[in-house]
């Protein structure tokens, strides 16, 4: 896949950047999270494509906050030390020894690699965990069994959010950089806790009160039990969805922060498809629905 385009005409081009104007001067000087994840942050024509998109979001005066994952990279990093990977609804089991995976591959590795991304693009990025500016508390994780909700699964250092100060993430925007934040929260005892991405990020928008929360995947958006695209789902849509099936595994945790992120302020919580060349633009300044829409109600 590449983010090549066919030849466009200067008439193209000015129309096309015509239409984008409405919603440039709409989302000027407003805050955007986008969660980065998937075939995004993996495929090098991807990869590209999404840092130009934050830098040019970040020019014509929206400020971009980017929080990311790095599920493949940790799981790549353990197998080479001799470690299988393990998952309970969602979410990876953590002992000492893969927290410190994670810590490593998260806090260094991936971050850095966005950062470099963003920074070749012509932007100015910055890397943040939660300990940066004491930003993201958290304790460990009390995962209930979901058929059997007495139950609890022990994940390790799997971290809870009990508070974000976004006050280290506040002060880069002002000065016009671009903050990239690794999912490591600290506890009480400055234990580390490894969270969910896409709970950091739908907590971390509710916080900056952003006007929208962008979760990037490797498929269209959810589907249905056929297949089909659901371009908009309600809090009850989704309570049916998780009882016949139909959201699991990995989507259950994406889901719920996005529901929580709409029913706490959030103006707009899109789930798009991060395969697809420039996703974020194609979301952000175009006029056509792309990927799915969360609505708290």
């Amino acid at each position: 896949m590449t983010t090549d385009t066919p030849a466009i005409s200067p008439q193209a081009k000015a129309h096309i950047l015509a239409q984008a104007l409405p919603y440039i001067r709409k989302f000027h000087g407003k805050t955007m999270v986008i969660k980065y994840g998937g075939n995004a942050m993996t495929d090098p024509a991807l990869q590209a494509a999404f840092a130009e998109d934050v830098v040019l979001l970040k020019l014509v005066g929206i400020n971009p906050v980017v929080v990311h994952g790095g599920g493949p990279q940790i799981e790549t990093l353990l197998k080479r030390l001799g470690k299988q990977g393990q998952f309970v609804q969602g979410m990876r089991v953590t002992d000492a020894e893969t927290m410190e995976v994670v810590e490593w591959v998260l806090g260094g590795e991936v971050q850095q690699d966005i950062v470099g991304l963003i920074n070749g693009a012509g932007g100015k990025a910055v890397g943040l965990t939660g300990r940066d500016g004491a930003m993201i508390r958290a304790r460990k994780l009390r995962l209930a069994d979901q058929q059997n909700p007495a139950l609890e699964h022990d994940v390790g250092q799997v971290g809870d959010i009990v508070s974000i100060d976004p006050s280290a993430v506040k002060a880069l925007q002002d000065d016009q950089f671009i903050p990239v934040v690794s999912p490591i929260g600290f506890g009480e005892q400055n234990e580390s806790y490894n969270i969910n991405a896409d709970v950091v990020a739908a907590k971390l928008a509710t916080v900056l009160q952003a006007e929208k929360l962008l979760m990037l995947t490797n498929i269209r958006g959810v589907l249905d039990k056929e297949g089909n695209l659901l371009t908009e789902l309600t809090p009850r849509r989704i309570d049916e969805l998780c009882e016949d099936g139909t959201i699991s595994g990995g989507m259950i945790p994406k889901i719920a922060g996005a529901l929580d992120a709409a029913k706490s302020g959030v103006n707009a919580v899109h789930i798009i498809d991060g395969r697809v060349p420039h996703a974020l633009l194609l979301e952000v300044l175009g006029d056509q629905p792309f990927g799915t829409m969360i609505r708290s109600h």
